[in-house]
Formats: C-alpha cells, sequence, structure tokens
C-alpha cells in the first residue's frame, strides 16, 4: 500500500512538473509576443540599444553574452551534479528561467527538436521547488545532457558570429582563464560553485577576492554588480574611442572637402 501510495505521488509530481513548465512556456511566450508587438516599444527610442551605444561594442557584447551562457551552464550543471544544497532554491528558480528561455528561442518542429525539448523539462528544479524535494533527481542526468548540448551549440554561434563580424577571439583566452580559475578555485578553497563565481568575478575585475554577499541572492547581486560594470566600463571605453575616431575622420573629410573647394575656387 505504501509501494502504490509513492508511486501515485511520483506520478502526481511528474505530471505537475511537465503542467507547470508547459504554462509558464505559454505564458511567456505570450509576454514576449505581445512586448514584441508593442507599438510603445516599436516607437521607443528607450528600446533601442543603438541609441546608447554604436554598434560596434554591441557586437561585442553579443560574442560575452554567448560566453556568459555557457558559464551559466556548467554553473547549473555543477550543481545540479554535486547537489550543493546551500542556495539551492536560486538555482532551481535560476535553472527554470534558463530552461524556458531555451525552449522558446527554438523550433520544435523535428522529433530530435521534440527530444532537446524533454531533456530541457526541469524535473527536479520544479518539484523541489514545489514539494522541497524530488522523486526525479535521476532525471537530472538527462537535463544535464541538455544542457551539454547547448554548450557547444553556444559556442559553435560563438565562433560562427565571430568569424562572420571579423571579431578577434581574445574572448576565448579570457573565457578560458575564468572557467580554468573557476573551477580551480572550487578545488583548492572548497567552495561551492556559486561562491568560487563571486569570487573569481571580483577578483578578475578588479575588486576584492573576498567580496561577495552572505546568502545566495546577495552573491548573484555580487556578480551582476561586478560583470555590469566591468562590461559597461568596457563598453564606454568602445564608445569613446569610436566617437574619438569618428571626429577625427569627420575633421579630415571636411579638410580635405575645403582643399578641393579651394583648389577649384583658384583654378
Amino acid at each position: 500500500m505504501m509501494n502504490g501510495s509513492f508511486l501515485m505521488y511520483s506520478v502526481f509530481q511528474l505530471l505537475a512538473a511537465v503542467g507547470i513548465f508547459a504554462i509558464l512556456i505559454y505564458m511567456t511566450k505570450f509576454i514576449r509576443n505581445k512586448v514584441k508587438s508593442s507599438s510603445f516599444l516599436k516607437n521607443s527610442k528607450f528600446a533601442n540599444p543603438l541609441e546608447y551605444f554604436p554598434s560596434e561594442p554591441l557586437f561585442y557584447l553579443k560574442q560575452v553574452f554567448y560566453m556568459v551562457m555557457i558559464l551559466i551552464f556548467i554553473l547549473i550543471i555543477l550543481y545540479l551534479t554535486f547537489n550543493w544544497i546551500k542556495g539551492s532554491t536560486v538555482i532551481f528558480v535560476l535553472d527554470i528561467l534558463i530552461s524556458i528561455y531555451l525552449s522558446i528561442n527554438r523550433s520544435w518542429d523535428s522529433f530530435n527538436n521534440k527530444v532537446l525539448l524533454f531533456l530541457l523539462i526541469p524535473f527536479a528544479s520544479i518539484t523541489g521547488i514545489l514539494f522541497g524535494n524530488s522523486a526525479f533527481s535521476f532525471l537530472n542526468l538527462f537535463h544535464i545532457l541538455g544542457y551539454l548540448y547547448f554548450i557547444q551549440f553556444y559556442y559553435h554561434e560563438f565562433v560562427k558570429y565571430t568569424e562572420s563580424n571579423g571579431l578577434g577571439l581574445s574572448i576565448i583566452v579570457t573565457f578560458t582563464i575564468l572557467l580554468v580559475s573557476f573551477l580551480f578555485t572550487i578545488l583548492a578553497e572548497g567552495v561551492s560553485p556559486m561562491d568560487s563565481a563571486t569570487m573569481v568575478s571580483n577578483a578578475f575585475t578588479s575588486n576584492s577576492f573576498d567580496a561577495t554577499g552572505k546568502i545566495m541572492i546577495g552573491k548573484i547581486n555580487s556578480l551582476v554588480l561586478a560583470w555590469g560594470g566591468f562590461i559597461l566600463s568596457i563598453v564606454g571605453t568602445a564608445t569613446l574611442a569610436v566617437s574619438i575616431v569618428m571626429s577625427y575622420v569627420s575633421r579630415q573629410f571636411e579638410d580635405m572637402k575645403d582643399f578641393v573647394k579651394n583648389k577649384k575656387e583658384k583654378e
């Protein structure tokens, strides 16, 4: 009788996870479509990044986006694999949000893509939040396979984007240094992946190595502030450089026009 009750409860958890994930995807797609079709956003300068930055720095931001996504995948994989209890709720939420993002930005027409969609369902994260524990932790193995697929997918997208836009691969060196430091800090310091991420990020962006939050939300805030400031400083420097170069070129062009005009008048 006990086994039958446990089986029914497990099936209920499974169906709840699938149903909630499907509802979240539908709601997210609905909201996204509404936002995209909004006349305010279409005509608003605030929604156009070119109003803030020249196009050149935006190319580099997309490079950074691909690398950041890969790092997030690795962070979630480590938590799902080694079951760090501290801050697990926040990781569950992050896992669900990333899974939704990946699901709504891909076509699911083919059979292979339908299999991939199943791999993206965060069974353990949803049931962990709803019920406090999960009978489907073993499904993390399949979920991790989905993330591994997207790691190689985003890496190939990064390479393709970099080559097609004539950008440098120096960010690969930066990414490699950060990844090695991230993994080394976990082993050497005996800390969780999130602690390692905040420690390495703060050290890399010239803050204190120990500058991190006490709780998981604080650690995420520390990451956002460190990398937000770092990226904005890069974009700001690139924007300033572009504006100086454009100003110089514009002056040279005007001088050349004046020179040609004066020459014609003399003739």
